[in-house]
């Protein structure tokens, strides 16, 4: 974690003057309009239709009066309503797309079938997206997708903090996670510690999330990414992987996702393969 607390800003879809004024009201306190115009320089013309969507948001309260006071809601509410917003924002999205679908449907579909008639139909074996926000979110997607398991092939998972709730989601609708790490001697101190992280980690989960078994491989590993819902007749399946590439960096990556059964298929029995006979249950890791 980054320690930067004002990086939630970025998050919030707040315009230049919106984001000014709540982070000066933070500090200020209640206030009124010409005041905090005064402070932070958002011209007078703008103040009240800006503190007016803040309020909007649910960020700031109005306090009636002569004039009337601005006063920003404590930072944890600021957050909770963040969340609601966009939950909000979702749902209205979705059912505006529900509400039209079927008139979609029907003019596009037999356009498309018109255009592809004497196309052989294939099943794409993989798409891609970026490693970062993109890769995780489709985690997260592939976590509240499953059904009965997901197995995890990682380093130290540094960014379980952001697949952490949908991690908890699967648990708790009974789906089996199993985490196969790197073997810590395997780990680069740089330009993170992962060691250090890989130790934070397996605590973490050990101690919150007891039911789920981890293992260290013992040697190293050619990809990293979750294994979904694997079926033994390359049925169904999910998966999203990433093939090791040590010296380009993550920001320059993308990440494969797959819904081919035969493919997943394979990657759940390189896993056990993996899991029983190349993996420790401990390696000396201490998580003191």
């Amino acid at each position: 974690m980054s320690g930067d607390g004002s990086a939630v800003f970025d998050r919030l879809g707040l315009t230049e003057y919106e984001e000014t004024a709540l982070r000066e009201l933070l500090s200020l306190g209640k206030t009124t309009a010409p005041n905090l115009a005064e402070a932070t320089d958002i011209p007078k013309a703008r103040i009240y239709g800006v503190l007016e969507s803040l309020s909007d948001r649910g960020f700031v309260e109005v306090i009636p009066g002569r004039p009337k006071e601005y006063q920003p809601k404590p930072p944890e509410a600021i957050l909770d309503r963040a969340v609601e917003n966009h939950r909000q924002d979702y749902e209205s999205f979705a059912a505006a797309i529900d509400d039209r679908r079927e008139d979609f449907l029907a003019e596009f579909r037999p356009r498309y079938e018109g255009a592809n008639e004497d196309v052989t139909p294939t099943e794409e074996l993989f798409h891609v997206v970026d490693v970062g926000e993109p890769s995780e979110r489709e985690t997260r997607r592939l976590y509240h997708d499953a059904a009965e398991e997901v197995n995890v092939v990682t380093k130290s998972f540094e960014y379980f903090d952001s697949v952490e709730p949908a991690f908890a989601d699967a648990l708790d609708r009974g789906v089996d996670v199993s985490v196969l790490m790197l073997v810590p001697e395997f780990l680069s101190t740089e330009p993170r510690d992962e060691p250090a992280i890989q130790r934070e980690t397996v605590a973490r989960i050990r101690e919150d999330y007891p039911a789920v078994e981890i293992r260290f491989s013992t040697g190293k590993l050619p990809f990293r990414g979750h294994v979904a819902d694997p079926s033994p007749d390359y049925e169904t399946g999910s998966a999203i992987l990433l093939v090791e590439e040590e010296d380009v960096p993550n920001h320059m990556r993308q990440a494969a996702i797959t819904d081919n059964g035969a493919f997943v298929a394979g990657l759940k029995r390189y896993f056990d393969l993996i899991w029983d006979h190349e993996s420790a249950a401990d390696c000396g890791l201490s998580t003191d």
